[in-house]
């Protein structure tokens, strides 16, 4: 109910591709969903961001089915979320209805607007600077392909075009 606009798109076939890519991403993120948090914490990801500031001694490491990972949008997260995930960020980690909904708040404001670019651009807007372009993870970006291709067979849908960034 937070989400109403999640997986209602055009078609059904649309609808089916957005709800196989979100799970393709948060699959791979988590390792099928088998890490709640990134397993490398060595960097807290605090950026300088005087709208949402790093409450002391917290981390802003990936955390989430879709690892949402610096203090702007933990900030941004929280806000939207009506929580403090700043002074509060392994909120996402341990409550598992914030760790869906801190997800589902990224996937609508970064990912959803691209969805219809084909799953290469939701790539681009989760990890592109990180994958795409970048040859020493082009293994990474043909794992996401492959769980995403996955999904849909599994939805009964044509992955559509453009898979790859």
């Amino acid at each position: 109910d937070s989400f109403p606009d999640f997986g209602k798109l055009g078609s059904d076939v649309e609808s089916k591709r957005e709800i196989a890519a979100f799970f393709a991403h948060a699959t791979h993120e988590t390792e099928f969903f088998c890490y709640k948090e990134e397993k490398d914490k060595s960097n807290s990801h605090c950026e300088a961001n005087p709208k949402f500031p790093c409450a002391p001694g917290k981390s802003y490491h990936g955390r989430g089915p879709l690892q949402l990972t610096g203090n702007t949008n933990y900030g941004n997260a929280g806000n939207a979320l009506k929580l403090d995930l700043l002074k509060n960020p392994e909120m996402v980690a341990n409550d598992p209805v914030v760790s869906f909904k801190g997800s589902l708040w990224y996937w609508m404001t970064a990912v959803h607007p691209v969805i219809d670019q084909g799953f290469g651009a939701t790539i681009k807007a989760i990890n592109g600077r990180l994958e795409c372009g970048v040859p020493a993870a082009q293994d990474k970006v043909q794992r996401r392909i492959r769980f995403y291709t996955d999904y849909c067979k599994q939805l009964g849908v044509d992955p559509g075009p453009k898979l790859s960034c």
